[in-house]
């Protein structure tokens, strides 16, 4: 009935249409699997049987005398132990805290390592001889790599080309300024691994006497479990775990040749079972993180949001950010879709769309010195999006059999649109302009920069934080003069409203916990897309087809009849 030329693209429409169904149809199976099994995490089934031949009792039920002591020594083979804190009697139910000073061997001062070795074991016995003892090894050390200085002045007065090549050993230059007899050189230290000590060592025993069935013992608890054989009952030995991620690249103490002695704080915490088995998956995802070629700056902040947060707080925050996602993808897809039908341009803002292609490439290459790996991906997929849109409203197509590029011609409508554009980037340009360029020379002058790269990125940015909201005014602008919101797609706006809602109050709790891995002028700016979506609802009421009011109207008033 139909020319096949017709059918085709409706065809495509339709496979698209399913094939986002199903991935949409995927993710939530996926999500409601994770959610199954985080409740059967946060939910470990005790044995039936308390003390049958399947059980595994806990040795902390018979509550015996303990005792923790921690060793230092250069290798962890129980060979040369340094005895350096020791706690008598020991408490598995207890919190506390120690500091000590540390005395470094001069293997470790000399670029070397250190281990501490903590164990628990029966009161007033040599952990050696007790055959029921638990240990746990953890570095005191790690190597890191210097980062370049921003720039290091010194003055040398009469300097020699030999002293110059002298500082050249062990220095690079980028720049030399004569000023007279006065030579001012900028240096940078070559980067080499430096040992540096770790001040604070968290301990962690699980203190619960949890009885554990034999045949659905949990994968992440066998690997720390020693069980021992008492006729026909087992009993496992107390779960002892180092925290790792309390551990902070910032606290690093540089460790010297002539370091003699370093602080260290050994805390310890009794736990719950619950508690164990989610330290133990956080620390796994850490190492996933390292893998995966994640900075130890950017491991730190995850750091920070997870350890500082409580666990139901952190499922509610990841049934939230699965939600988001959701309205990302539907926002981002019905966004693709109505701009690929898109066929007049009529309405729409030709500076605005310009203007956000502009500022979310800034912003990715802002967030890409600042921000970790988790927040480029989007912003950087957004900003192909707003790209291709720019093509789009000013028409440009790439002609590949010429490999050209070709405008097309503007109808009346869409002439008369670019005239309210132009006008309204006028008189925002009177305001926008003057601060953006007094805020970069204020920059310039008084605040510290890493470069003049930097300093052109930051200051760029900055403007777009500061009046990005200002990028929607010719829309509404135009919107103001042509009476009308039909041009923009309904659907999308409020998928993003809602999108936007979850991102402000994501970025309230990590703007004033200080623990997110976004810059607080990134969270700052998502406050002022609210006012543009107020605006947008207050124009799409006013501005709505007659039609559709009346029929509301007409629907409200047989409501009342009734």
């Amino acid at each position: 009935m139909f020319p096949s030329c017709c059918s085709k693209p409706a065809e495509s429409g339709g496979k698209r249409s399913s094939i986002a169904k199903l991935l949409l149809g995927v993710f939530v199976v996926y999500m409601l699997h994770t959610a199954w099994l985080l409740y059967g995490f946060l939910n470990t089934k005790p044995c039936d049987g308390g003390r049958g031949e399947h059980c595994i009792t806990s040795y902390l039920a018979a509550r015996p005398r303990l005792q923790m002591s921690v060793f230092t020594c250069l290798v962890p083979d129980n060979s040369q132990l340094n005895l350096a804190v020791r706690i008598d009697p020991f408490d598995p139910q207890s919190t506390f805290e120690r500091q000590v000073n540390v005395s470094l061997p001069e293997e470790t001062r000399a670029n070397g390592t250190l281990y501490a070795v903590v164990y628990i074991h029966k009161a007033g016995v040599s952990p050696l001889e007790d055959s029921r003892e638990v240990h746990y090894a953890a570095q005191l050390t790690t190597y890191i790599t210097p980062t370049h200085t921003e720039g290091q002045k010194v003055k040398c007065n009469s300097v020699s080309v030999k002293d110059v090549s002298s500082f050249q050993l062990y220095s690079t230059f980028t720049h030399v300024a004569f000023t007279g007899t006065e030579i001012f050189l900028w240096l940078h230290q070559r980067s080499s691994p430096v040992s540096h000590w770790r001040p604070h060592l968290s301990v962690t025993m699980m203190s619960e006497g949890f009885t554990f069935n034999k045949a659905g013992l949990p994968s992440d608890v066998r690997r720390y479990m020693r069980v021992s054989q008492e006729a026909r009952q087992m009993i496992y030995l107390p779960l002892l775990l180092i925290n790792e991620l309390s551990f902070r690249v910032r606290d690093l103490m540089e460790i010297s040749s002539s370091t003699v002695q370093l602080p260290l704080t050994v805390s310890y915490e009794g736990i719950s079972l619950r508690r164990f088995r989610f330290w133990v998956h956080l620390q796994d995802v850490v190492y996933s993180l390292r893998q995966f070629g994640f900075t130890e700056e950017n491991i730190d902040e995850i750091k920070e949001t997870l350890v500082g947060s409580n666990l139901y707080l952190l499922v509610l925050t990841a049934l939230i950010t699965a939600l988001q996602l959701i309205c990302e993808f539907l926002a981002l897809k019905n966004d693709i879709s109505s701009w690929r039908k898109k066929k007049s341009m009529a309405g729409m803002s030709r500076k605005s769309v310009l203007w956000r292609s502009l500022s979310t490439l800034l912003i990715f290459l802002h967030l890409l010195e600042e921000t970790s790996l988790l927040v480029l991906l989007p912003v950087g997929l957004g900003a192909c999006v707003e790209v291709w849109k720019v093509f789009k409203v000013f028409k440009i197509q790439f002609q590949w059999k010429s490999s050209k590029l070709h405008v097309n011609k503007l109808d009346e409508e869409e002439r008369k649109t670019v005239e309210y554009d132009t006008q309204a980037s006028r008189y925002l340009s009177y305001l926008v302009y003057p601060l953006c360029i007094s805020g970069a020379i204020f920059s310039l002058a008084y605040l510290r920069q890493k470069s003049y790269y930097s300093w052109l990125v930051n200051s760029l940015v900055t403007g777009v934080y500061a009046f990005g909201f200002l990028s929607m005014a010719p829309q509404l602008f135009i919107n103001h003069k042509l009476k009308s919101v039909s041009h923009l797609q309904g659907t999308v706006l409020m998928y993003k409203g809602v999108n936007t809602l979850i991102s402000d109050l994501c970025s309230c709790a990590s703007f004033f916990s200080s623990s997110g891995s976004f810059s607080s002028s990134h969270q700052l700016s998502c406050f002022r897309d609210e006012l543009l979506f107020i605006l947008y609802l207050y124009q799409r009421r006013r501005y709505a087809p007659k039609a559709r009011r009346r029929d509301s109207g007409t629907h409200s008033k047989k409501v009342k009849t009734q």
